[in-house]
């Protein structure tokens, strides 16, 4: 996730993508961090079936540098689009 400058990208994990996206989005719900850095859009995300699959990948994402992650989110999303709002209807 990102905010509307693309300064910050946010790494997180979830079992439900809709619910993070509403806390995201919702000041008075999120984090210090999100709330801080108004991180509250969707550019780029991966699934898996197995959670600890998701955690592991979710730990080496972390620890790439920011231009390997910006090269994902590009192959996917070249335009850095909100895809949250292109998934949920209630991404508003």
């Amino acid at each position: 996730m990102t905010n509307r400058t693309r300064v910050v990208l946010y790494i997180g994990i979830t079992n439900s993508l809709e619910s993070r996206l509403w806390y995201h989005r919702n000041p008075q719900k999120s984090s210090a961090f999100t709330k801080r850095y108004k991180v509250n859009r969707i550019v780029y995300f991966e699934s898996y079936a197995d959670p600890m699959d998701a955690i592991a990948r979710e730990k080496k994402l972390k620890g790439y540098r920011r231009s390997k992650k910006e090269e994902l989110i590009q192959a996917m999303n070249p335009r850095w689009e909100d895809l949250g709002a292109q998934m949920f209807a209630c991404a508003n």
